[in-house]
């Protein structure tokens, strides 16, 4: 498993000189950093729910990231944050949309089936 961001200048300098895409679901910023390793910072506001709720979200982003972790390049500081739209989805719903916005970002490895 990745490395999680946790300080709060390291979600700020994401946030601040990171990319940005958007979906439905989700916002991802996506960073380069120096380290060997990727690492994911997941927000979800009080906005989309409460806490059972919004810790449910978070659970299944972290989990998409966990299982696709090898598609993504390493060495990026990922945030996800979760939108209003990610309520009541399931696991494939938030993967699909994860793996979405890491396509547009261009941190997936081309992996040939």
């Amino acid at each position: 498993m990745a490395n999680s961001i946790k300080k709060n200048e390291d979600y700020q300098k994401v946030y601040h000189s990171g990319k940005s895409f958007a979906n439905k679901y989700l916002v991802m910023y996506a960073k380069k950093n120096e380290l060997e390793t990727g690492r994911l910072g997941i927000s979800v506001s009080k906005k989309v729910g409460n806490s059972v709720v919004r810790h449910r979200i978070a659970r299944l982003i972290r989990e998409s990231y966990r299982l696709n972790e090898s598609k993504f390049h390493s060495g990026w500081d990922i945030v996800v944050i979760a939108r209003q739209g990610a309520k009541g989805r399931n696991y494939f719903e938030i993967n699909s949309a994860m793996l979405h916005l890491a396509k547009l970002h261009r941190i997936l490895c081309e992996v040939s089936d």
